[in-house]
C-alpha cells in the first residue's frame, strides 16, 4: 500500500480518499487545494524514483501547465503600461515582422491566433539556448492567415510570449517570474530551475509507446510540426532541458506551487480583479485546426469546455500532457494543482486521476 502524507481540512475527507484510490495505481504525485485563499487540501505519496519516497517538496515538469507562468507575466506587465496587447508584436520586437507578420497583435500570441505553432527540426542545443529558437521564428511564415483560426501553440506559445517579454522587460518570462511573482508569494514554481533544486525532482516515467508514436506521426503534417521541433526527442527530465527556459512546457513545481499561482491570481495578490476577469473571458472560440478540437481560449489561459471536469463558466487554467493541471475557479474560490510523475499511457482511455479529485473537490464545497 502507498504511504500518503499531509493534511486535508474538516470537510474534505473526500479528496483523501480520492487520492488514496489515485495513488493505489500511481507511481508518484501530489494535490494541493486552496478554497478562497487558504489551503485545505496538501497531499503526496509514492516515490519520485529509485529508492526516493515523494517529499512534500518534490518537484514534478508539468509540461503544458507551465503556460499559465508567461501567460501571467505578460499579464503584469500589461497591466503596468509596459505591454500593449493591441500593438504589433513588431512594435517590440521588429524582427518578428518578416514573411507578413508584421500587423500580429501580441493579443493574438496568447490567444494561439498568431498562426505561428511550428518550427523546422533543429538540435537539442538550440532548443535550450534560446536565441536560435528566436531566430526561426523572425523567420518563420505564418501557416494560416492570422487572426482567422485558432491553433494551438504547443511549444512556440512560450518562447513567442517570452521574447516580447524580453525586449520589453530586459528579462526572460522565467527569471521576471522568479523575482516578481514566485519569490515574494513563496511560490515553488521554476520555468529555468536553478542546479541547485536538480535533485528534488522526481523522475519522469513515459509511457513506453509515446516516442514510437510521434515517429510515426507525417513528418509533413502541421500537427507534427507542432508538436516535433527537435532532431532528437525532447526529454524534458534532463538537466539540460530543466535549467533552460521552454517557456511552454518546462514548468517545475509541487502540487502546492501551482495551486498556490491559481490562489494568487483569484485572490488579487498578482492582477487587479478587472485584469483577471478580462483574460479569463472567451477571446478567441472555434474549432482547433492543428488538434482538431473544439478550443475556447481567453488572453493567455485555457477555458475549459462542459465536458471537462474542471469545467465552470469562471474556471480558467491549463492541462499539461500525462495528466497534471492547475486551475482556478473564481466562482467557488478554488484553486487546484495535481502533479504527477507517470505520465497517461493509455490514449485509448481517459485519465481520471485529476479529474476524480476534482469530483471530490467540487463534492466537498457543495
Amino acid at each position: 500500500m502507498t504511504d500518503i502524507e499531509g493534511t486535508v481540512a474538516p470537510g474534505y475527507e473526500r479528496v483523501a480518499e480520492a487520492f488514496a484510490a489515485t495513488m493505489a495505481r500511481e507511481a508518484g504525485a501530489s494535490v494541493a487545494v486552496f478554497r478562497h485563499g487558504v489551503q485545505v487540501v496538501d497531499l503526496w505519496g509514492g516515490t519520485a524514483g529509485a529508492g526516493r519516497p515523494w517529499r512534500r517538496d518534490t518537484l514534478q515538469v508539468v509540461f503544458s501547465a507551465t503556460k499559465a507562468v508567461p501567460a501571467t507575466v505578460a499579464l503584469v506587465l500589461a497591466e503596468r503600461g509596459v505591454l500593449d496587447l493591441d500593438a504589433p508584436v513588431a512594435t517590440y520586437w521588429p524582427e518578428f515582422a518578416r514573411h507578413g507578420k508584421d500587423g500580429i497583435p501580441v493579443r493574438w500570441l496568447l490567444t494561439h491566433q498568431a498562426a505561428v505553432p511550428a518550427l523546422p527540426r533543429m538540435p537539442l542545443a538550440d532548443i535550450y539556448a534560446w536565441h536560435p529558437v528566436i531566430a526561426r521564428l523572425e523567420d518563420a511564415v505564418p501557416e494560416w492567415e492570422p487572426g482567422t483560426a485558432i491553433g494551438y501553440h504547443a511549444l512556440t506559445f512560450g518562447w513567442l510570449i517570452g521574447e516580447v517579454v524580453r525586449r520589453a522587460d530586459g528579462r526572460t518570462p522565467g527569471v521576471f517570474f522568479r523575482e516578481e511573482i514566485a519569490a515574494p508569494l513563496h511560490l515553488d514554481l521554476h520555468v529555468g530551475l536553478p542546479e541547485s533544486e536538480l535533485d528534488r525532482v522526481a523522475d519522469l516515467i513515459t509511457p513506453p509507446g509515446e516516442r514510437a508514436a510521434l515517429a510515426a506521426m507525417d513528418p509533413a503534417a502541421l500537427q507534427t510540426r507542432t508538436l516535433v521541433i527537435s532532431e532528437e526527442p525532447l526529454d524534458l527530465s534532463v538537466p539540460a532541458a530543466l535549467t533552460c527556459e521552454i517557456p511552454a512546457v518546462n514548468g517545475v513545481c509541487t502540487a502546492g506551487g501551482l495551486a498556490g499561482l491559481y490562489a494568487a491570481l483569484i485572490g488579487a495578490r498578482i492582477l487587479a480583479p478587472q485584469t483577471l476577469a478580462t483574460a479569463t473571458t472567451v477571446a478567441a472560440a472555434g474549432p482547433d485546426v492543428i488538434m482538431g478540437v473544439p478550443s475556447r481560449s481567453g488572453l493567455g489561459f485555457g477555458l475549459p469546455s462542459p465536458d471537462l471536469p474542471w469545467y465552470s463558466p469562471s474556471a480558467f487554467g491549463w492541462p499539461g500532457h500525462g495528466g497534471a493541471i492547475g486551475y482556478a475557479d473564481p466562482q467557488t474560490g478554488v484553486a487546484f494543482g495535481y502533479v504527477p510523475n507517470r505520465l497517461h499511457a493509455d490514449y485509448a482511455e481517459p485519465d481520471t486521476r485529476a479529474a476524480n479529485l476534482i469530483r471530490a473537490v467540487n463534492a466537498s464545497i457543495r
